[in-house]
């Protein structure tokens, strides 16, 4: 017979190709590392200014005004964060980790400028030297936050945040016993009334920055643990 041999095509081949032709889902980590070190110097820097406030109390508000502002680029680095979150396929680390780590960043950031608005708002004439002690505490939380993220890039790196998170639990317990001591000079020796209100505030507002601080130690203590 002239005619050539039929060929016997098989059935899923044709959808086979077609497949293959379409381009696997793009994985991506985003930049969460890059904007996780951006929230914390960012908190670095109105840390720095909470502390000036403590020192010279002349410019209070301008550096409240100046905090708020950081308080903004703040919201706006928390927002990028969660946006990526909801675009990425594979995200670095656990979204719940991810989530807290953002969380607590945000938090820092809004205590500390919850503090110096208060001194402005309580009309504060002049900073106490508990609140002067307390933004020291703060200042080191915030860089000590700052220098353990970078190292959530790699595993190899993550064994070095060890330290780092005791070190952030020792500064937590410091502004436990500074916000003590501030309180108890509050209402043992003879204060205004309004005074007493004011400052007790403030300095739970302030003690509350390096809470959020150890939420962030907690959660890398974690990660150094899913990931040895």
């Amino acid at each position: 017979m002239g005619n050539s041999p039929t060929r016997f095509r098989h059935p899923h081949r044709a959808s086979t190709r077609k497949e293959a032709s379409i381009a696997a889902p793009k994985k991506s980590n985003g930049n969460f590392f890059d904007l996780f070190e951006a929230a914390a110097a960012n908190n670095i820097g109105a840390a720095r200014l909470l502390d000036k406030v403590c020192i010279d109390f002349s410019n209070a508000s301008a550096a409240a005004k100046e905090i708020h502002e950081l308080e903004h680029r703040g919201d706006e680095i928390a927002h990028g964060i969660y946006e990526a979150l909801n675009k990425v396929f594979i995200p670095p680390l656990d979204r719940e980790d991810i989530i807290d780590i953002t969380k607590a960043l945000d938090d820092v950031m809004d205590y500390i400028y919850e503090a110096a608005d208060a001194m402005c708002v309580y009309n504060i004439k002049q900073p106490t030297p508990v609140a002067a002690s307390l933004s020291k505490v703060i200042v080191s939380c915030t860089e000590s936050v700052a220098a353990q993220l970078p190292k959530l890039r790699s595993r190899r790196a993550m064994k070095g945040i060890a330290d780092g998170v005791i070190e952030l639990h020792r500064l937590e317990n410091e502004a436990d016993l500074l916000l003590r001591e501030g309180v108890m000079k509050l209402f043992h020796e003879p204060n205004d009334p309004v005074l007493v209100i004011a400052w007790s505030r403030i300095y739970e507002t302030m003690e509350q920055v390096t809470d959020k601080c150890e939420d962030i130690a907690d959660v890398l203590r974690g990660l150094t643990i899913k990931h040895a």
